[in-house]
């Protein structure tokens, strides 16, 4: 076995210990379920991992630490002892139980808040200026009397990246390609990643990529348009990033409320 397997398996071991402790931490009831989460949060070494046929990749590009998504993979170890609306609230929403705060997730994930910011600037906000762009690129369609089905995707990656979607999928995983083939003694599942990659090669396709490879793809576009953009049009994107965050969380508050007031 060699020292990189070895070093792998030693860092499973571990990740099945703190869920192990997880479980047992809430059962007992010896801290709020939330709390036990932010500390095996915490000391989760795993990077990625597969579980049944689900690749789980928590570090995106190195440096963008996705923690929802490790939460939504340990609270299926404590999903009975969660109460169903604040597990639901927490993964499909962000929203916090209400004896936490923002401030509280800085102090619980410690050293991983600086790669939870990356993941938020990288890929949420990213996710939402592409949204925005695209609300603009449809008013202006509209005000034009512009009818034509699709394309908005090519449009909304021509202004934010100057290329298309396309092609810039193809640059991408061809730079996993390229990174991944100067690695050392590559893991298995590396090796099946990077075949994914070359199996998709010249045939980028939003309908044939996966969650997990997506995440990676807008984190990549995120640093692609920092590195060729002058800082001042950064902070506009940024800043138009967030408004559209701010109001697609105003709307989802207000049909929260009118839910709760219907019932």
């Amino acid at each position: 076995m060699s020292p990189r397997v070895e070093a792998t398996a030693s860092l499973e071991t571990e990740a099945r210990q703190i869920a192990a402790e997880l479980k047992r931490c809430v059962s007992a009831g010896e801290t709020h379920w939330f709390l036990a989460l932010m500390q095996a949060i915490r000391d989760w070494p795993l990077p990625e991992e597969t579980v049944g046929d689900r690749t789980y990749r928590y570090l995106v590009g190195g440096e963008a630490f996705d923690w929802l998504l490790l939460a939504e993979r340990l609270c299926d170890e404590i999903e009975a002892a969660i109460p169903d609306e604040e597990r639901e609230a927490l993964l499909f929403h962000g929203c916090l139980p209400e004896e936490v705060d923002e401030h509280d997730v800085e102090r619980l994930l410690g050293a991983k808040h600086r790669a939870h910011l990356n993941f938020v600037y990288g890929v949420r906000v990213e996710e939402a200026l592409q949204l925005a762009i695209a609300n603009e690129v449809h008013k202006e369609r509209f005000a034009a009397r512009v009818w034509e089905n699709g394309h908005y995707d090519d449009e909304v990656f021509q202004r934010l990246y100057d290329s298309s979607q396309t092609e810039l999928l193809v640059e991408f995983r061809e730079s996993k390609i390229k990174r991944a083939s100067k690695k050392p003694g590559r893991s298995e599942g590396e090796d099946a990643s990077v075949g994914q990659a070359e199996n998709g090669r010249g045939h980028a396709t939003e309908a044939g990529i996966s969650l997990a490879e997506l995440t990676e793809f807008t984190y990549w576009l995120f640093r692609h348009r920092v590195n060729g953009c002058e800082p001042a049009r950064v902070a506009s994107d940024t800043r138009k990033g967030l408004a559209m965050i701010q109001r697609l969380d105003s709307l989802r508050r207000a049909r929260t409320s009118s839910v709760t007031q219907a019932s």
